[in-house]
């Protein structure tokens, strides 16, 4: 019998499982068995894309494990997944349905080790070292004596109260505290903050911008400093227009803000040190540059006194100087009468020589020059000389009197042929020219008439139309033809008087 029977295969009787069964039940599987895990590896593969959540890779030197990072999750952690960072993830690990794989859903991630740190803080280093962050030439000066220092650091600290103790001992100024948590996840956050808050003041304001900004810390190890590492806080003291003073951790401490900063204290008692000088000392200065200054004034004048005292004993006395002035003078005055009889007699000498010219002989030699001169020029001023003369001059006044009264032809002409435009001009615009389309003017009592209450009030009106004027009133009506006016004629010479011109008037 058990020849003709077949043995079940093996699995043959097993249930049979959908796709999406199957992999229910081994994500179930999973996450039962592996629900909480922490993996120690080094970063792969890393995406941020926009949704804002954070893909990456685990890896060993043999095997691979994709994590995903959700964006609440990406947001609170404090270390930036990098590639080539050897790192802890925690987390849950799951399973993708849709690609058949499985993957680590990572709630925290922390470099594995102070080596991870410093391997990532070297990296992060060379990058901001490549951009010129660190540069010397872009650091500036601190103030001798700022007015107002802003101090980012942990309100309950030991920090804050030794650079106010500090402070107090060399220059009390005023300090703005920004409190900010100094380590853990909201360090650097807090603290760029605090950096871009204090550049963001307006200077003389109700909250009035610091001067000088001190960051400050106490010691600690890496990861307490690791806050001041962050990239972020590095790009904000590099951007901050106040100068800035780092003192993050003991001497031996560095930190990446150290490096961006314009001036590193070793502690935050000496951060104080470097914001402000000694007052006593910088009194004491006073007193000993006024006392030098004192000092220099009295031996100036010593100086000045002692060299006018040489110099007064090194000049001849008065009477010294005068004596050869004088001496000069009684010389000039003894000498005076000679010279005065010598030049006299010199001039005589010079008198006589001329007066030997001037003698008969001579004057009558030039008497007979001068009529010889005068004959010849007698001999040009004939009678016949005289005509010709009068002949040429009479023939160029004629000329000119031709020339003169062919100008004044013209001249009468242009003027007639003005007038003659403008009388006809005068008729175009005179009032005469409106009578003859109807109109008329209205005189009473010898004035224009320009209202009907001046008419009633008038003993006599007048009324002037184109071919004469009518006058009523006074018992009487008269009539009395005026000749039209005469056309002006454009030959006529104008009269030396105007006529006046025509009184104006009402027209109707």
């Amino acid at each position: 019998m058990s020849d003709l029977i077949d043995d079940p295969r093996e699995g043959e009787n097993a249930p049979e499982f959908s796709v999406t069964e199957l992999s229910g039940a081994i994500k179930r599987m999973i996450e039962g068995e592996f629900s909480h895990v922490r993996i120690k590896g080094e970063i792969g593969r890393v995406s941020f894309p926009r949704s804002g959540h954070v893909y990456l890779d685990l890896k060993d030197d043999r095997s691979v494990i994709a994590g995903v990072m959700w964006k609440g999750v990406a947001a609170r952690v404090s270390t930036r997944p990098e590639e080539g960072m050897e790192v802890v993830a925690t987390g849950r690990l799951t399973t993708f349905p849709g690609q058949s794989k499985y993957q680590l859903v990572i709630e925290d991630l922390k470099p594995a080790g102070v080596g991870a740190l410093m391997a990532m803080l070297e990296k992060r280093k060379a990058m901001l070292q490549a951009e010129g962050l660190f540069a010397q030439e872009r650091k500036r000066p601190l103030p001798y004596l700022p007015e107002i220092i802003g101090v980012v650091t942990s309100p309950s600290g030991a920090v804050i109260r030794d650079i106010l103790h500090r402070l107090r001992d060399r220059f009390p100024r005023k300090v703005l505290l920004w409190p900010v948590a100094v380590q853990g996840e909201q360090c650097a956050k807090q603290v760029a903050n605090a950096i871009d808050g204090f550049n963001k003041m307006t200077p003389g304001g109700a909250m009035p911008r610091p001067d000088l900004i001190i960051v400050a810390r106490g010691g600690g190890s890496i990861e307490d400093l690791w806050g001041f590492n962050e990239e972020v806080v590095a790009r904000a003291a590099a951007a901050s227009d106040i100068p800035l003073i780092s003192a993050v951790g003991h001497e031996t401490d560095t930190t990446l803000i150290d490096f961006v900063s314009d001036k590193r204290a070793p502690t935050p008692t000496a951060a104080a040190e470097l914001a402000v000088p000694v007052r006593l000392d910088m009194l004491a200065w006073v007193e000993e540059q006024g006392a030098r200054l004192t000092r220099g004034l009295e031996q100036g004048l010593r100086q000045r006194d002692q060299r006018l005292r040489d110099l007064a004993r090194a000049l001849p006395r008065a009477d010294t100087l005068l004596q050869t002035p004088r001496q000069r003078l009684d010389a000039a005055g003894d000498a005076l009468p000679r010279a005065l009889q010598s030049g006299v007699q010199t001039r005589r000498v010079a008198l006589a020589k001329s007066s030997g010219g001037l003698s008969g002989e001579t004057l009558k030699r030039m008497i007979e020059i001068r009529r010889q001169k005068l004959g010849r020029h007698a001999d040009r001023l004939s009678a016949e000389g005289l005509k010709r003369d009068i002949t040429r001059r009479r023939e160029r006044l004629e000329n000119v009197v031709q020339r003169l009264k062919s100008l004044g032809e013209h001249r009468n002409q242009t003027l007639r042929n003005q007038i003659a435009s403008l009388e006809r001009m005068r008729g175009s615009l005179g009032y005469e020219a409106t009578l003859e389309r109807g109109y008329a003017v209205v005189r009473g009592d010898g004035a224009v008439v320009k209202t009907v209450e001046a008419a009633a009030q008038a003993h006599a009106i007048e009324i002037q139309f184109a071919d004469g004027r009518l006058t009523v009133g006074q018992g009487e009506s008269t009539a009395a033809a005026s000749p039209a006016p005469a056309k002006p004629k454009p030959a006529t010479k104008p009269k030396s008087k105007k006529a006046p011109p025509p009184e104006q008037g009402n027209l109707f």
